[in-house]
């Protein structure tokens, strides 16, 4: 069992750093507002801190699941930060959906403080997050990965190093450049259902078994068709994520168009009031 730290505990940090105590670690938690971090200690017990850098202190490993670059620096930099309470060949894992950018600059700040630096971004939702299921794109070093795997496993079903620093970041922005293209497919054609007259979950079931099928379908249709939203990934976050990818598209020369014009179809969803819907929320466009 290692000594942890994990900082943020929102809908995703939180059940992950249960996972991580379900397992017997010692985990040391911090969260910005420290009522969230006392109502995690008084579910899992552990310890909470007043900042990064003393969550931090003695920690193997210090996990970090916050909101943005800035958010991520904020939590990294600084005399409270988390690098200035690690350790010597300690290991900093940032699950954060945030910008190759932001990820080589901090792991080129912890190796020059002797520190490891993981990119190691998820997707699986609250849901993968809450049952343990989450997919986990990795970059680092080998070395790195290779430490923080086995503890990454409490909350993964499947864990991955794809390269270098930055590669996990990359590899999440495909798998957000993938969730926008079907979701607005399926919110297309559950809204094409309903104009012609179909029961859509009959529907849902034939074709789920088919080349059509894809979990946002077996998970998401249901919802949809009942018009609820109130949960799971929200649309500001995705259209936060969608920004980095439109943006790195840029840098490195790569064409995004569905991924452009469903990121204003977005847009549409955030102008109608539904900022914190989910993401399935797409087909509000369409009734």
């Amino acid at each position: 069992m290692a000594k942890l730290a994990f900082l943020g505990l929102g809908v995703m940090g939180f059940p992950m750093a249960g996972h991580l105590a379900a397992k017997g670690h010692e985990v040391t938690v911090y969260n910005r507002s420290p009522a969230k971090a006392a109502a995690w200690v008084a579910r899992h017990g552990g310890t909470a801190a007043a900042a990064p850098a003393e969550a931090a202190a003695g920690a193997e490993l210090v996990m970090a699941c916050v909101g943005n670059d800035d958010d991520l620096r904020s939590v990294c930099l600084g005399p409270e930060g988390a690098f200035a309470g690690m350790a010597k060949g300690a290991v900093f894992v940032d699950h954060t959906t945030v910008s190759a950018q932001v990820t080589r600059e901090l792991a080129a700040v912890a190796a020059g403080q002797g520190l490891g630096f993981v990119d190691a971004p998820v997707s699986g939702g609250q849901a993968g997050a809450e049952n343990g299921v989450l997919s986990i794109m990795c970059g680092g070093a080998q070395g790195d990965y290779d430490r923080a795997e086995p503890v990454m496993a409490a909350y993964a079903r499947i864990c991955r190093r794809l390269g270098d620093s930055g590669a996990g970041q990359l590899a999440k922005m495909m798998n957000q450049i993938c969730i926008a293209g079907l979701m607005q497919g399926l919110s297309e054609a559950l809204a094409f259902g309903e104009k012609a007259g179909l029961d859509g979950a009959a529907v849902v079931e034939v074709i789920a078994q088919g080349a059509a099928g894809s979990w946002q379908m077996v998970n998401r249709h249901k919802t949809m068709l009942e018009d609820r939203f109130d949960f799971g990934f929200a649309v500001d976050w995705m259209r936060k994520d969608l920004g980095i990818c439109l943006d790195t598209a840029d840098q490195i020369g790569a064409r995004l168009p569905l991924t452009a014009l469903v990121d204003q179809f977005y847009k549409d969803v955030q102008l109608m009031g539904g900022g914190r819907n989910d993401t399935s929320s797409l087909i509000r466009r369409l009734r």
